[in-house]
């Protein structure tokens, strides 16, 4: 099944649920990303906030973290922006952002266990929904409807 956009009774368009999956991600990865900035930021400013032992995974020390968070924050965020232009590139971005993402908080899973479970279940969520449903993506910025004369 393809989404393509139909005509309600007035002539004007109405998207079917395909393209939901896409400003799902999109705006799912402009969240993450914004997350990650911040807990990049409170590694960065506040790092006793983070309490991390010799037995945890954390293979960085906490200002290293921090700036590696950041940046992975703010290309996720962007990436997200630009998959809801449509564009494949901004697909595939996307994908590889949100495996980065969620090999990242698997290294920070033993500091936040449950926030680092969320993060990853919902990079599979994005990269699941990008490749499932993002060739539909394009063909919905670019369809255009003319109501038939007659």
């Amino acid at each position: 099944m393809t989404a393509q956009p139909i005509p309600d009774n007035g002539g004007t368009m109405r998207e079917t649920g395909w393209l939901g999956w896409i400003w799902f991600a999109g705006i799912m990865m402009i969240i993450m990303g914004s997350f990650n900035a911040v807990e990049g930021l409170v590694a960065l400013f506040r790092g006793e906030y983070y309490v991390v032992t010799e037995e945890q995974v954390l293979v960085f020390d906490i200002t290293a973290w921090g700036w590696i968070t950041l940046l992975i924050g703010i290309l996720v965020a962007l990436a997200g922006g630009a998959l809801m232009s449509g564009a494949a590139w901004a697909r595939v971005v996307a994908v590889v952002l949100a495996v980065v993402n969620a090999v990242a908080q698997l290294m920070f899973v033993s500091v936040h266990p449950v926030w680092s479970t969320i993060v990853i279940a919902l990079c599979v969520t994005v990269i699941w929904a990008v490749v499932v449903h993002g060739s539909q993506a394009k063909s919905m910025t670019t369809t255009t409807y003319e109501p038939s004369r007659h």
